[in-house]
């Protein structure tokens, strides 16, 4: 066979696979961050494998729930489009800009860990200041990309963590009879707020409002098409599920055996490792945070575009120079966290902490519920709207984020009003 041959018949393959899957990697893409590999590493830390079952259970969760923002899409309109239509112009707006912020938010906490993380692999050459400002401009170029350019990239770098998270899994000798039992539900004594983080962090906002929009860009229009949408939800989630799995499975054999009982910062897993297994074990953990949080980035913030244009009654379409421009605007604000670190005098352990907290806090529960309004509105939906069954699970999900508001809140008070962590 021919190179050239060869070529095309792997770019017929790629094609073929992109028809069917790739949204659900993107979505996956946004959730998992340094904040999840951060989350899923303590559980590993302080109750072995025994919460597995809950990284199950999130993405479970996480594939009902972007199963109904895909139907709110295809059966009736995307969920921002939705509150104008209940809110009205002005008060869909005011809602629009308040999650924006969250957005805003997340991406100053995830250009701040990009850039310690790799200030840590240069040996502190270069400050981590800098690297988060590299680090939004380049997310700005690829994040102005068409939208099937984007899926590409966050499809190949989603197998990407995989690969690098279940390699270093597999040489870290893991106990099968305790990852077997993982899967079985148990909550020992203080595991209850950490299982909630990680079906939470599972569950991002964001994704809420971006399948509803996504999934025509996808092509993804009419029932006939639902089978594709779960396929590819099936599988992204399979995907991000296992390679949370791996994180927990590292840290509960390796970690926690050599003595860890709790984790400073997302970073301290890597330094962990390279005791236990060598640097080679630091730089593939330390590599696969830094992508997992640059992934985050570009999702979490095409959010503000949909939601900015959406709430003022204009149809928001990527490939357009207003939405690209809400885009770059919002990643430049989040590469400013270098000025947040020396005016607001919060590290980045801090924006790392805190910043996804805010958006756990206030914008989590504020889409749940609207979600959960939207999907149940025969309006909107029609013969389509929630099933009960659906209905009780979207209602889990609107009261695990009340509780994750509730449980949150003193601790956020407490830490910004004392000047950090």
């Amino acid at each position: 066979m021919s190179f050239g041959s060869y070529s095309d018949g792997l770019r017929s393959t790629m094609t073929g696979f992109f028809q069917k899957y790739g949204l659900a990697f993107v979505m996956v893409a946004s959730y998992f961050g340094s904040g999840s590999v951060f989350i899923a590493s303590q559980a590993g830390v302080k109750f072995g494998y025994a919460l597995i079952w809950a990284v199950v259970g999130g993405a479970l969760i996480g594939f009902i729930g972007q199963d109904m923002s895909a139907r709110l899409g295809i059966f009736g309109v995307p969920l921002m489009e939705f509150a104008r239509r209940k809110l009205g112009r002005t008060g869909a707006t005011l809602l629009a800009v308040l999650l924006s912020v969250g957005c805003v938010a997340w991406a100053l906490e995830l250009t701040a860990a990009v850039g310690m993380g790799i200030s840590i692999l240069l040996g502190g050459a270069i400050g981590w200041q800098p690297l988060a400002v590299v680090t939004g401009a380049l997310a700005i170029l690829i994040g102005v990309m068409d939208y099937e350019g984007v899926e590409r990239i966050m499809t190949l770098m989603m197998l990407g963590l995989l690969a690098v998270y279940v390699t270093v899994a597999g040489v870290s000798s893991p106990s099968m009879t305790g990852i077997a039992s993982g899967f079985v539900p148990s909550i020992p004594g203080g595991s209850l707020t950490l299982a909630a983080a990680i079906v939470g962090t599972t569950a991002l906002w964001p994704n809420f409002f971006l399948e509803s929009n996504l999934v025509d860009e996808k092509g993804w229009t009419s029932r006939a098409d639902l089978p594709d949408v779960r396929r590819d939800l099936g599988l992204g989630y399979l995907v991000g599920g296992i390679t949370t799995i791996a994180i927990l499975v590292v840290a509960a054999a390796v970690l926690r055996p050599a003595g860890y009982t709790n984790l400073d910062t997302f970073i301290t897993p890597g330094r962990a490792l390279a005791d236990v297994l060598g640097q080679w074990a630091m730089f593939v953990f330390l590599f696969g945070t830094i992508a997992a949080a640059f992934n985050s980035i570009i999702p979490i913030m095409w959010t503000p575009s949909y939601l900015l244009q959406h709430a003022c009654g204009r149809r928001a379409d990527s490939s357009s120079r207003e939405f690209k421009l809400i885009y770059a605007v919002g990643v430049g604000i989040g590469s400013l966290s270098p000025l947040v670190h020396q005016f607001a005098g919060l590290s980045v352990i801090d924006m790392i902490i805190l910043f996804p907290a805010y958006n756990g806090i206030i914008s989590l529960p504020i889409a749940a519920v609207l979600l959960f309004w939207a999907v149940n509105d025969r309006q909107t939906m029609g013969e389509d709207k929630n099933s009960l069954g659906l209905s009780l699970v979207n209602a889990t999900l609107v009261l695990l984020s009340i509780y994750l508001a509730a449980t949150s809140l003193p601790g956020f008070i407490e830490t910004l009003t004392t000047g950090g962590i």
